[in-house]
């Protein structure tokens, strides 16, 4: 028996694997785009087939797919079609989804695999024969009814991304921060001294400075929700230029509705179609939220990183906890391999958001942009990567990590800097001239001041109180 069947489309036979839910263009795109190996994104796939499912749900309630003439459906056959959407949209049909990442710019490929996906399975699910020539439940009169690539592939997108951050990235990033600052509150009581440019500056507490990481980490969120607010414009009932043809004038508002209803995410109808079919600027804004997470991230990585290192020749003020052998050569050696891992997730990021820019300003030409596949890849990529390196930082590295209050304190009285507080006793110059002799001779500030009678030792105490520097006077 031949594990192929033959199916025609408007450009001849195209053989396909005889069981496949897909049918010849996507067969077609298969075989043309045997690039990465890469597929597009399930996050993309499983949207796709919500947007699908809205659509077919407003053709059903305006009367269209009953009432169309020779093509009309049966309410069971509308039934069957809005049931194999909700596979998938629900995963139960990603592996019939083969085509490559690096295909036609529009994602035409990717919307006509997952119309020929659903008109076979409808007709499975409606009693009939999916594998008859002739298909009672059509890809393009039915599933793709009201629709163009052009308008409902970056809708999908659109959806897809916003979830994908509401769901994944916003929980990720408010946890990193909540457990922070659930470390920062008992730390305000370990004085420690902090450091500009690498070099020694004025004391604080560790409770502060981790604090503000864990504010970092919240503004972080924040900028993850804003990102969402970037996509929050769907281009559905633009058709294919914009202008709506073939498409009810309420469509595009009752699918947006439709789909905010199911995400809980506010998504809307785009205020101008022609903008919405047209460009990805937003697209462009949401991915340049996601390069300002990652850089936090990195920052935050890689101060805990910092104070963590040692444990006798660095700074050792925070304790890390210990995963993993560090060392092929070096034996008891334990790396920091969890901030390390997210500051290669960040790089990534910020590496994929210039591929966004370039797709953004190069890619839309006219009434249609075509590197929206690519776009659709990467910033789901980054969003993954973010969701997931945030998630094992936080498991792995933040809620295991302790504070050397030893380490910390020590290095206080030692500080140059502890001299800034003299500035207004006896000014910037001579505090200057203090610090630089303080450093030639090994002494403290403190024994300096005392050795040349800087002040009176009451007055010379409460000036070098470190803890009086860690706040406004």
């Amino acid at each position: 028996m031949n594990d192929y069947r033959v199916e025609r489309d408007s450009m001849g036979e195209v053989r396909v694997p005889r069981e496949a839910y897909y049918g010849p263009q996507t067969q077609r795109a298969a075989e043309n785009f045997a690039i990465s190996g890469q597929t597009l994104p399930t996050e993309l796939i499983h949207a796709l087939g919500l947007v699908k499912w809205a659509a077919a749900t407003t053709n059903r309630d305006l009367g269209k797919l009953g009432n169309s003439g020779k093509s009309s459906l049966t309410d069971d056959q509308i039934e069957a079609l809005r049931a194999a959407c909700r596979e998938v949209h629900e995963g139960r049909l990603d592996d019939q989804f083969p085509i490559d990442v690096y295909q036609t710019g529009s994602g035409t490929s990717t919307n006509m695999n997952a119309n020929e996906v659903i008109a076979n399975r409808a007709i499975e699910l409606a009693g009939g024969d999916r594998f008859r020539a002739e298909k009672p439940i059509h890809p393009n009169d039915h599933v793709n009814m009201g629709q163009s690539t052009n308008d409902v592939f970056p809708t999908a997108i659109h959806v897809a991304v916003g979830t994908a951050i509401e769901e994944t990235l916003v929980p990720a990033l408010c946890r990193a921060s909540t457990v922070l600052s659930e470390k920062a509150f008992p730390w305000e009581t370990v004085l420690k001294i902090g450091r500009t440019h690498l070099a020694d500056a004025t004391p604080l507490t560790l409770g502060q400075e981790i604090g503000g990481l864990a504010w970092q980490l919240s503004l972080a969120a924040d900028r993850a929700r804003r990102a969402t607010q970037a996509v929050i414009e769907l281009p559905v009932g633009g058709t294919a230029v914009g202008s709506g043809i073939n498409t009810h004038p309420e469509f595009g508002r009752r699918v947006s509705e439709l789909v905010a209803r199911e995400t809980g995410i506010p998504f809307k109808e785009a205020d101008n179609h022609f903008e919405a079919n047209a460009q990805r600027d937003g697209l462009v804004e949401c991915h340049g939220q996601l390069r300002a997470v990652a850089a936090t991230l990195f920052g935050v990585a890689n101060n805990l990183r910092w104070l963590g290192s040692g444990p006798r020749c660095g700074f050792y003020e925070v304790k890390i906890p210990d995963l993993q052998p560090g060392s092929s050569i070096m034996p008891g050696k334990v790396n920091p391999v969890m901030c390390e891992s997210l500051m290669q997730v960040a790089a990534r990021v910020m590496g994929n958001d210039q591929t966004i820019a370039v797709c953004g300003a190069a890619g839309g030409q006219f009434q249609l942009n075509i590197m929206m596949p690519v776009m659709a890849h990467t910033t789901l990529e980054s969003v993954r990567l973010l969701a997931g390196g945030t998630t094992a930082f936080t498991e792995r590295c933040l809620e295991g990590l302790e504070a050397n209050a030893e380490a910390c304190e020590a290095a206080v009285e030692r500080s140059l800097s502890l001299v800034t507080a003299l500035n207004p006793y006896i000014g910037y110059e001579r505090a200057a001239a203090l610090a630089k002799e303080a450093f030639q001779t090994g002494k403290t500030i403190r024994e300096l001041c005392r050795e040349k009678n800087v002040l009176p030792e009451d007055q010379l105490e409460e000036a070098l109180d470190p803890w009086r520097m860690t706040k406004p006077l």
